[in-house]
């Protein structure tokens, strides 16, 4: 064992949530400091599996084990101005290599399988709110008061305003948000369902990117706007600062409703990425035109040319997504989503997953007297392209799934969990998941997956 392993995990386990206890700020303090740490043990048992490839799931009983711990530190440096800076560390690797599944089922592994835990900057970005209506308008009451929590600083934040965020960010801090599935550490562990599966949001292997982010909200309604920078290479770390060829942009609106009398929220999204990834088809048809001696995989995932250089291959992937909830009482809420993008050029950075239909439930423990507990389940459909599917079909492989050959089904996923909060810091959840056709492959499994995740939270 590493000598710096021992080292990382007492830094883990003491030294944020002191830090965060000991600074823990009044109502109007300038400076906030939170901190989490979340770490799953997740396992499956051996699932039949007649063959397999590169990118396959591994078939026999196989654990894994992911922590990830953050430390957020904010700054209010003026009015509506503040200033937020996340370092992490995270170490472990999901199941099989985080490979084989589409629908991955551990939302808190990145896709390098480094078991040590690794220090790095996850979040540095200035945030600035701009009223509307002027400094004299009813937004600066109590009633708008933000409380200081995770990268929020204490203020008042006017209820008709123009957000400005600029700096290094995941984008699903701000997009395609739900209160009932959207964070891995706490609610569903899919990826399909913590976010729209077909969205191939901007960042590098770890989530974040570096990018700008606009919002206009009022009470009414909420339009959101991001430019952000892709990786050179699928799924990997190096952003790509080519912004005239390779870029990714989104834009949301989103609408409270009420649908009799209950409160629900609206959210509709779309995108347009261009990177260097290749086209599914013209892969194809250069494999065949040599006689099927080139790689399928070459300027699909890797940009590279035989010299080594990134090259351009012209991929353009837009799409659309539907994310929706409903509060049926305090205590219950259901949701739904629905996304799709045209899936003609490689997946680039989120999941290789083309359309994803999700719904669930979530219910809070108060009727057996445990308020703070959650049970949540929740079913997932996801499917591929016609030129998605025939890439694999002959061989292809993408940046995670890829078994040498295809027998296509769509991928199907239940979940269900139940969080139970010990106390206001510690929560302990138990996961269970069922994938059957993992990576739309009707010849493997399914799969079933058992996990235990603990949240420390200050």
């Amino acid at each position: 064992m590493s000598k710096s392993l021992p080292i990382a995990l007492a830094w883990l386990l003491y030294f944020p949530p002191t830090v965060a206890q000991t600074l823990k700020p009044d109502s109007l303090n300038r400076f906030v400091i939170n901190f989490q740490l979340t770490g799953i043990s997740q396992s499956h048992p051996a699932f039949n599996a007649p063959y397999g490839g590169q990118n396959s799931q591994i078939s026999e009983a196989t654990e894994a084990f992911s922590v990830t711990s953050t430390l957020f530190i904010g700054y209010r440096l003026w009015r509506g101005g503040a200033l937020y800076v996340n370092p992490e560390m995270a170490g472990g690797r999901g199941v099989g290599k985080t490979l084989g599944i589409a629908g991955f089922p551990n939302g808190e592994t990145f896709r390098i399988g480094n078991p040590e835990p690794v220090p790095y900057l996850a979040r540095a970005f200035f945030r600035q709110h701009f009223s509307l209506r002027g400094r004299g308008d009813q937004a600066r009451t109590p009633t708008q008061f933000k409380g200081a929590s995770l990268n929020q600083v204490a203020e008042y934040v006017p209820d008709h305003r123009f957000t400005l965020t600029v700096g290094k960010f995941s984008l699903a801090d701000v997009f395609d948000g739900n209160s009932y599935s959207h964070d891995p550490r706490s609610q569903f562990m899919n990826w399909a369902l913590m976010s729209n599966g077909a969205w191939d949001y901007p960042a590098n292997t770890r989530g974040y990117t570096l990018g700008i982010i606009g919002e206009l909200v009022t009470p009414r309604i909420a339009l959101r706007a991001s430019g952000a920078l892709v990786p050179q290479i699928a799924n990997l770390s190096q952003l790509d600062f080519n912004v005239s060829k390779v870029n990714g942009f989104v834009l949301e609106v989103e609408k409270p409703v009420l649908v009799f009398k209950r409160k629900g929220i609206i959210r509709l999204l779309v995108f347009n990425n261009k990177t260097r990834g290749g086209v599914y088809k013209t892969a194809i048809d250069k494999w065949v035109a040599s006689g099927y001696t080139d790689s399928l995989s070459v300027n699909v995932s890797d940009p590279r040319d035989a010299q080594g250089a990134y090259i351009y291959n012209g991929a353009t992937k837009y799409g659309v997504g539907i994310n929706t909830e409903l509060a049926l009482s305090k205590d219950v809420g259901i949701f739904a989503k629905y996304s799709w993008n045209d899936g003609r050029s490689a997946s680039w950075v989120f999941a290789e997953i083309d359309r994803s239909l999700n719904g669930g439930i979530s219910i809070k423990g108060a009727r057996w007297k445990r308020g703070n507990d959650v049970f949540g389940a929740g079913l997932v459909i996801n499917g591929l392209s016609p030129d998605h599917r025939d890439f694999l079909s002959v061989g292809g492989y993408g940046f995670m799934i890829g078994d040498g050959k295809l027998t296509y089904g769509t991928e199907n996923i239940f979940e269900t969990y139940y969080k139970a909060t010990i106390n206001s810091s510690l929560h302990l959840s138990l996961n269970y998941q069922l994938i059957q056709n993992p990576a739309y492959n009707k010849d493997r499994g399914p799969i079933q997956l058992w996990a235990l995740r603990v949240h420390v939270d200050y």
